[in-house]
């Protein structure tokens, strides 16, 4: 047993001990406490960063977006309610839709219409009918096929006015190539420049040589994610090259056609340095008889070569609204082929 001198000594002891470690524990506390309150702020710091880092990678697109394509479309529809010259663009009348109305009354807006749906329709199916037979002969193992798939590209990677120029020489008049070959064929020489469908077919053959390469790469990659156990059913089933071609490539291949379809259409609105390089002193009337002036054509003569900025911008609006009815018309038909499949 202890003696009431050792038990109060052992008591003070304890006092000490328990007085003497607050400090300690108070440290600890303030030790623990510090990181806690940089982990916080590091935590804010990082959900910041989430949330804003997606918005700052994406505003370099959007800022570009607003002041090369918005701005100017904006600027464009308002431009086609008013009469405004592009020699004096400070004074600007009001002119609501008549620059609208006198489009649709215009024959030239007509004209420049049909050309371009025709040379559209010329250059569009002739172009994706090639680049699915190359893309299908791509398919196969080949020797050199990489080098294959180069030579398809190297016609979409030379510039517009190169293979203008090229084709420009082949279609001439005096000493053209084309018109050699069909004099060795014992057919009469097309003046191609003065001729209606000469002139659009000759348009079209440079967007088939320029498009022509770049749509069979889309169809070859397309072709080849195809499943291969569905050539080997089609086999066992007895099917040839030719029938698994139409019943398992073409198929599969419909979003894929329509995707290059709704592209190639939109080109074809848009036609503008071809037929321009072509026609040389008469390129943004389309000819002397405007036989291949598309839309394209029609508002550069109107706003650049005759000043008419107002009527120019209306042509830029019609073109933008025959862009969105393509647009409407491929969602449907998009949404209709999920649907059957």
């Amino acid at each position: 047993m202890t003696s009431p001198k050792q038990a109060l000594a052992q008591a003070a002891s304890s006092a000490d001990a328990a007085s003497g470690s607050q400090p300690g524990a108070a440290r600890g506390a303030h030790g623990r406490g510090a990181p806690g309150g940089a982990e916080s702020w590091r935590s804010r710091l990082y959900r910041w960063d989430m949330k804003a880092s997606p918005y700052a990678f994406v505003a370099p697109f959007f800022v570009l977006f607003g002041a090369f394509s918005l701005v100017p479309l904006l600027y464009t529809a308002w431009y086609s309610l008013h009469d405004v010259q592009l020699s004096s663009l400070d004074h600007q009348t009001w002119a609501g839709l008549d620059n609208y109305k006198n489009l649709l009354s215009s024959d030239f807006f007509w004209n420049a219409l049909q050309n371009t749906f025709s040379i559209g329709l010329i250059s569009t199916v002739p172009q994706l009918l090639a680049a699915i037979w190359l893309a299908h002969l791509l398919n196969y193992k080949l020797r050199g096929s990489t080098v294959w798939r180069v030579v398809m590209l190297t016609p979409y990677a030379t510039s517009v006015a190169a293979a203008t120029l090229v084709f420009t020489l082949l279609y001439s008049w005096d000493g053209g190539m084309v018109n050699w070959v069909l004099h060795f064929l014992g057919v009469d020489p097309v003046n191609w420049r003065e001729s209606d469908w000469g002139s659009q077919f000759a348009v079209s053959s440079i967007v088939i040589w320029r498009w022509t390469g770049y749509n069979a790469l889309i169809y070859l990659a397309a072709m080849q994610a195809i499943p291969a156990d569905l050539y080997e059913s089609a086999a066992i089933d007895g099917a040839n090259r030719w029938q698994q071609f139409r019943h398992v490539t073409i198929p599969q291949l419909r979003p894929t056609i329509l995707f290059t379809v709704v592209v190639s259409t939109i080109g074809a609105t848009q036609l503008f340095g071809e037929p321009l390089l072509f026609g040389g002193v008469s390129g943004s009337k389309g000819g002397s008889e405007h036989q291949y002036q598309t839309l394209g054509l029609y508002m550069y003569d109107q706003g650049w070569i005759i000043g008419n900025l107002g009527k120019a911008s209306a042509i830029a609006w019609s073109m933008f609204l025959i862009l969105l009815i393509i647009a409407v018309v491929n969602l449907v038909l998009t949404r209709r082929l999920r649907k059957s499949q």
